[in-house]
């Protein structure tokens, strides 16, 4: 079964589960020629994610739409991760769009230029940052920082990298937007996986649209929360939210693991830093943590029969902490 009308399909499920308006949609597919050739590809499509809006981009403002929904102003929105956590920076950044405030725990992680603009950013936006002494300690840090939400309003918990149902429903739009962008299904969809709902989200379109792509996720944390089972679980309950407001769609398919990680998560890896370097060449900012090991698996397939490519690019570059947001 696939979708005859994905626009339609997309409006139904806005319908459906009234997601706060945040970014701006649809975000650009664009043609990279130079990076195909350096791939071994002949077609490079960028899925740029970075530009889904103004005051803070990335993949997680989709699913922060959702997590927000429903919420009422002056909700505390609780949650985790690592010092230089995307998803950390945008949730702090959107909730206080919205009229709330944000209280993060945080573990530590390799510091790179990167993490530490991430950390730096996070840390003017929050309401309040609770810092983990190291990993093992991190259980410490979620429960004092919802204790210490408690008096600022009422709260919500987001989990880490906001990896719930209802946030995968957010990336189902975004690889619906694909159609209308494409004039081809893609051979592939290559993109860093994390903690999941931005994969389980793409595999769930895919299979909605009845393309045979296969989606990539190349793993860069830990197989424990980078996983094929825990990212397919993630897209059956995202089914399951949809059916039961009457957005019935296909089981997920076409989800192939790859390993990126190194060293560990937050690590910089020798490939990642060369693939880093050549796609800044080419104006594509990558993070060491997920865009630039996904690039580099990109970068080192051998291409066969995998011609046609989109890359997702997760990765915003934070604000100075000096400039407003907008």
């Amino acid at each position: 079964m696939s979708v005859s009308d994905p626009v339609q399909l997309m409006q139904k499920i806005r319908a459906a589960l009234q997601p706060w308006r945040l970014g701006r949609w649809p975000t650009p597919l664009e043609s990279a020629p130079v990076l195909a050739g350096a791939a071994g590809l002949a077609e490079l499509a960028l899925k740029r994610e970075d530009r889904s809006s103004t005051r803070y981009g990335g993949n997680k403002v989709r699913a922060l739409e959702f997590l927000f929904s429903d919420a009422a102003r002056g909700t505390v929105f609780v949650t985790v991760g690592a010092t230089g956590s995307t998803h950390c920076l945008a949730t702090a950044v959107h909730a206080a769009a919205a009229g709330c405030r944000a209280v993060i725990a945080q573990f530590p992680q390799p510091e790179t230029p990167v993490s530490r603009a991430v950390a730096a950013a996070c840390a003017a936006q929050a309401a309040l940052v609770v810092r983990a002494r190291a990993p093992a300690t991190l259980p410490v840090a979620i429960v004092e920082a919802w204790h210490r939400a408690g008096p600022l309003g009422p709260r919500r918990w987001i989990p880490g990298g906001g990896a719930h149902p209802r946030a995968v429903v957010g990336h189902v739009i975004a690889g619906l937007e694909l159609s209308e962008q494409v004039a081809a299904p893609p051979d592939e969809i290559v993109l860093p996986l994390g903690t999941g709902g931005t994969a389980a989200g793409v595999v769930l379109a895919v299979a909605a649209l009845g393309w045979p792509t296969r989606v990539v996720g190349v793993r860069v944390a830990p197989a424990l929360v980078a996983n094929r089972w825990r990212t397919l679980w993630l897209a059956h309950r995202a089914r399951q939210l949809v059916a039961r407001r009457g957005v019935p769609l296909p089981a997920p398919r076409s989800l192939v693991i790859a390993d990126g990680l190194g060293r560990g998560y937050g690590w910089p890896t020798v490939d990642g830093d060369a693939a880093a370097r050549l796609a800044d060449r080419h104006g594509l900012v990558l993070d060491p943590t997920y865009g630039a090991k996904a690039f580099a698996f990109l970068l080192q397939r051998a291409a066969g029969h995998v011609q046609r490519v989109v890359f997702w690019h997760t990765f915003a570059v934070p604000r100075s902490t000096a400039e407003p947001a907008a």
